[in-house]
């Protein structure tokens, strides 16, 4: 059976205790995923550089920082220095995602390729051995709590296919309206990172919601 990981996204903690927030999820999930939006490739913005740093003090989980920003290269370095351990940008903000991977990698972490569902999937398939993921946005980028997009399913498929044509290791992540009725499907259609906001940090008990959506996900 392929590896399957919940990362539940702070997006959608209550920012008010964020560091119990974090605490009540670290026990069943591996990944924290922290969406940075600065206002201008989404209308939307969340934090940055310093609730990073803060929060990297007191957590050992891996950090996967998801640049919706443009002029992300500029921003690799102070998320680095601030504790990322993947820092996925997207594809429809650089010219050179190759070379935007190298960066990333060159600081001795991961890298990850984020696409807008409006991006066709063709154009990302050349990349998938460019990269340690691809994340593919299952929502239009900006906001927490939209229903999964239903053209998700084939996409996903198109990318697990990609990358195991190419024999790679990359790792797929799907972000967007992921949930107890969505988990199963978009793992069967390849995905290995469930990116999960409200379905985590809306239920009160964020452990158990972390545990259902891991059972929802391999049945």
């Amino acid at each position: 059976m392929r590896e399957c990981f919940i990362a539940p996204s702070i997006l959608s903690a209550d920012f008010g205790y964020l560091m119990d927030e974090l605490r009540a999820v670290e026990g069943e999930a591996e990944y924290i995923h922290i969406d940075v939006m600065d206002g201008h490739y989404v209308d939307n913005l969340s934090f940055g550089i310093p609730v990073v740093n803060s929060i990297r003090k007191y957590s050992d989980k891996i950090f996967d920082v998801h640049l919706m920003i443009t002029n992300p290269g500029k921003f690799i370095k102070p998320f680095v220095d601030a504790g990322a351990d993947i820092i996925t940008f997207h594809y429809e903000c650089t010219d050179d995602p190759v070379a935007m991977s190298e960066l990333v990698r060159s600081y001795g972490i991961k890298s990850g390729i984020a696409v807008h569902p409006d991006t066709p999937i063709e154009e990302i398939l050349p990349y998938v051995d460019k990269t340690d993921k691809i994340l593919l946005m299952t929502v239009r980028p900006g906001f927490g709590g939209q229903g999964y997009m239903e053209i998700s399913d084939d996409r996903i498929k198109a990318v697990r296919k990609a990358i195991d044509d190419k024999g790679c290791n990359t790792l797929i992540s799907c972000d967007g309206g992921i949930n107890n009725e969505t988990a199963s499907r978009v793992y069967q259609a390849g995905c290995d990172i469930l990116v999960a906001g409200d379905a985590v940090f809306r239920n009160d008990d964020h452990a158990a919601a972390v545990r259902e959506l891991y059972k929802k996900a391999i049945g």
